[in-house]
């Protein structure tokens, strides 16, 4: 008859080995989540005031895309008590949401099922600018994104014939940005520029180029602070031929995988 001692013991190994089989179960599904992937091509987004902007944010499981049932989505803000925003179970769950997002957060839900856990942010604040972390789970996946927004005040300028030159106005942009004039080739012009500036700090921009300009030749207007440029090509007519905004960072942020078991395990108790 066995004693205590060896009941203990032999009670023990097989404690051991069962603790073992659970690690070893546990770390071949985290292996296994861990071969799909959570990634954004607009790591820096900037945000403009009181407009809307997209946190992008895809992900791809292993099978390509899944039930969007089966997709746990998360997204938070680094030092903000609370959640931005969490889907699970084919619905939001907004228990959890920090009031600062109420009615403003939202995901492209009929879009999830293809892999897009994109956040759409409305009306913007300053107080929304910050770091942001997608986290996604899914049977195939199991990753997150950093996001930086940036949130600035900034606007596209008209610009019209005036006299023999170009006169550009744009309505708003934050503090006083920068204004240059170029020439089809790329040499700087000489131009004059007016800010004219709110109480709230909104600055207007009027720049004029003076004449005479050549009817057919393309001149670039470019309005820049440190977070975001504007880009305007008219003709010496004044045909606005394109206009467009260029972020300071376009670097790609790579995705952060999550190692070890915890992510798992939260995952696994989403459900």
């Amino acid at each position: 008859m066995a004693s205590i001692g060896q009941i203990i013991f032999w009670s023990m190994i097989v404690l051991i080995f069962v603790c073992a089989g659970l690690i070893i179960l546990l770390l071949a599904i985290a292996f296994s989540a861990s071969q799909g992937t959570v990634e954004t091509s607009a790591p820096f987004p900037v945000g403009n005031l009181r407009e809307d902007v997209v946190l992008e944010c895809k992900f791809l499981t292993k099978s390509g895309t899944d039930r969007s049932s089966d997709v746990f989505i998360t997204w938070e803000k680094e030092g903000l008590t609370g959640l931005v925003y969490q889907y699970r179970n084919n619905a939001a769950q907004l228990q959890d949401q920090n009031t600062q997002f109420k009615d403003r957060a939202q995901l492209f839900t009929d879009a999830i099922a293809g892999g897009n856990a994109s956040l759409l942010l409305r009306s913007v604040k300053m107080t929304d600018d910050g770091v942001y972390y997608c986290n996604v789970g899914a049977p195939g996946v199991w990753g997150r994104v950093r996001i930086d927004l940036r949130v600035s005040v900034y606007s596209a300028p008209t610009i019209t014939k005036s006299n023999s030159g170009l006169r550009a106005e744009a309505p708003r942009w934050q503090a006083t940005p920068n204004v240059t004039w170029v020439d089809q080739n790329g040499k700087q012009l000489n131009s004059s520029t007016q800010f004219n500036s709110s109480s709230t700090g909104i600055v207007q921009v009027v720049s004029n180029l003076p004449g005479p300009l050549t009817a057919a030749e393309i001149y670039t207007c470019f309005i820049e602070n440190f977070l975001i440029k504007s880009v305007s090509e008219v003709t010496g007519e004044g045909d606005l031929k394109n206009s467009y905004f260029v972020t300071s960072s376009s670097q790609k942020m790579l995705p952060l995988p999550l190692f070890g078991t915890t992510p798992l395990l939260l995952y696994m108790l989403a459900w």
